[in-house]
């Protein structure tokens, strides 16, 4: 007759197998991964961001989106390369937009500066993801105008700026300029270009 603890012995050497398994099987697919993304070539990104309902929008009834292809600059101009680096989120206030509205565009606009500075400037997107993460929002009282006025000094200055616009299906009108998107870029840089707005 086998003793009590046989079944216990089955039961515990399953779990750990499976446990180990669990492991080797998760390390051995984010290792595929990394390998499928690095053959992959890198695709063109184009500029004006979209937000996933105009995504969805322009596909059904086959338009297509308007985006620009100047959105990603080249920080290797820019001398201060040491300090820490930081996202901004430049907000229009002037829509009248509420609190969930902006924390779904500003979500846009992270995922949008992530990808793009992902491929432009790695080493600074380790760096953000090291300290932190630092993401600030302020407002802009300006409009589109004082928007593209300051993505176009964040280029000029080598710095990742990405426009979001808006579907227009819940509460602004369609193709609204929303929110600029800036960096992660060094402190210093990304201070020169939105560092005079207050905090949202």
């Amino acid at each position: 007759m086998p003793s009590m603890s046989h079944p216990l012995t089955i039961i515990l050497t399953t779990a750990i197998a499976a446990g180990i398994g669990y492991y080797i099987g998760k390390s051995t697919g984010l290792r595929k991964a990394e390998e499928v993304a690095d053959l992959k070539e890198p695709t063109k990104d184009n500029g004006g961001v979209v937000d996933d309902e105009l995504t969805a929008k322009s596909s059904a009834e086959g338009a297509e989106e308007w985006e620009s292809d100047d959105d990603t600059g080249d920080l290797s101009s820019f001398p201060e390369l040491t300090d820490d680096c930081k996202m901004v989120f430049v907000v229009r206030t002037d829509l009248g937009m509420t609190k969930g509205k902006i924390a779904a565009q500003c979500g846009h606009a992270t995922l949008a500066c992530y990808k793009a500075a992902t491929r432009a400037v790695p080493s600074l997107v380790k760096r953000w993801e090291t300290y932190g993460q630092t993401k600030i929002a302020v407002q802009c009282k300006g409009g589109e105008e004082e928007l593209l006025e300051l993505q176009a000094k964040a280029l000029s200055l080598g710095v990742v700026a990405r426009v979001i616009h808006d579907a227009g299906r819940t509460q602004i009108a369609a193709g609204s300029a929303t929110v600029l998107g800036l960096g992660p870029a060094p402190r210093s840089a990304v201070d020169l270009i939105s560092g005079h707005l207050k905090l949202l």
